[in-house]
């Protein structure tokens, strides 16, 4: 046996995608430092706030991706094709009302943000309904299990955006902002590659059976209010500091998150692998939550070297990172990385919990979200304060989740 042939028989597509999302989360990191670090504070403010509404859009995204994923898994024939036109008609007509939206209350967001450009709003409201689209790509991918090309979309789309923003900054004498909304657009294209110009039948779509119908609607419902939960939860904190607090300060906790939220990204390539998992296994009647086990197991461990890392040496990582600017958070850099990964903990167990359509996560987190706001309003006389009422909220998540999965022993 050769050595290409044993390590081509070792390495399956799971370990492939696994090792590609490390590299779409380093490459992220690494566009956020080169930011950080050619921007400065105050103006990173501005394009931190993009990239915390580009995880908002990833995370609407998301549900036009896991809604494509469970039922590539259910449907089969003429109602996965029915199916499949079905979620490409509702991703254009929400993605157009939704960036129509954005487009014309960009003067507001200006205002409401505190941002020097307002045309990075509008520029970003057009590449919304091409993320969509590229969403429910992705899906397909997930669905058949297919992670090579999955890898592939993700690659595509980090690089693109990393290098597009790099050589837009160093090249074109513009507002930074805009620059970056421009390169996360193009990016999106890039996402979509290899395009396939497929043409989509709104009216193909109402073949859908009605149970069909009916199953899809309720799961659309269920991953909508749960994604909502996650843009609450994953993003307030970041747009509420930037609301209430001055552009330099709100510069050096853009830096804090995303160093701290390490822990969630790389969770959330656990949660593309439970999530066909589960569902096949469902479908065969067998038990899921051995494999629930062990992803949070894999997390757990994941959160204990992170958050000891960062509490051991706070500084050290913040200067490599963004640089001795940034410093000031540095005792704060192990608390965040806590609360991310207590989050990032009960995010698996609600995403198990969805995949099976089980709605009471989704409401636990909904009323936890909305606390998490409530308290940042009323209580952000510091950085510090922002960052332990959402340990509070997150430890009172995970514990609700756990209590549900204790009366659900049987799954």
């Amino acid at each position: 046996m050769t050595a290409f042939s044993f390590v081509n028989k070792k390495i399956t597509p799971e370990q492939i995608f696994m090792t590609s999302v490390l590299v779409v989360n380093g490459g992220n990191y690494l566009y956020n430092l080169i930011l950080g670090r050619m921007l400065g504070p105050a103006a990173f403010a501005d394009a931190a706030l993009l990239i915390t509404l580009l995880l908002v859009l990833s995370f609407v995204g998301m549900t036009f991706q896991l809604v494509t994923t469970k039922f590539n898994i259910l449907f089969s024939g003429n109602q996965w094709k029915a199916f499949e036109n079905y979620m490409h008609k509702y991703a254009i007509i929400f993605g157009v009302a939704i960036g129509a939206l954005l487009f014309l209350f960009a003067n507001n967001l200006q205002q409401l943000f505190n941002t020097e450009s307002v045309t990075m709003f509008r520029v970003f409201a057009v590449g919304i309904p091409l993320y969509f689209i590229m969403s429910i790509k992705r899906g397909k991918y997930q669905g058949k299990q297919n992670y090579t090309n999955l890898s592939v979309t993700y690659q595509s789309e980090m690089w693109s955006r990393l290098l597009v923003t790099l050589a837009l900054l160093l090249l074109v004498p513009m507002n930074s902002a805009f620059l970056v909304a421009v390169g996360i657009v193009i990016s999106f294209v890039f996402g979509l590659m290899p395009i396939k110009f497929k043409k989509i039948s709104f009216a193909a779509s109402n073949i859908l059976t009605v149970e069909n119908k009916k199953k899809v609607t309720t799961f659309i419902l269920l991953t909508v209010g749960y994604e909502l939960t996650q843009i609450i939860i994953n993003n307030s904190d970041v747009l509420l500091v930037k609301h209430y607090f001055n552009s330099l300060d709100a510069g050096l906790y853009a830096s804090l998150a995303l160093i701290g939220r390490v822990v969630y990204f790389v969770a959330w390539m656990f949660v593309m692998l439970l999530l066909p998992a589960v569902i096949e296994k469902r479908k065969e009647g067998k038990r899921t939550a051995p494999i629930l086990f062990k992803y949070v197991g894999y997390i757990s461990l994941l959160s204990v070297t992170i958050v000891a890392g960062c509490y051991l040496f706070p500084e050290t990582i913040i200067s490599l990172m963004f640089g001795d600017a940034y410093l000031e958070m540095s005792s704060l850099l192990w608390q965040y990385a806590l609360a991310t990964s207590l989050f990032a903990i009960s995010n698996i167990f609600a995403y198990y919990f969805l995949s099976l359509d089980y709605y009471v996560p989704v409401i636990l987190s909904g009323i936890l979200g909305l606390s998490q706001i409530g308290l940042i309003v009323f209580f952000h006389s510091s950085l510090a304060m922002v960052v332990q009422l959402q340990i509070i909220v997150m430890l009172a998540l995970l514990f609700a989740q756990l209590l549900y999965f204790s009366s659900k022993r049987n799954i």
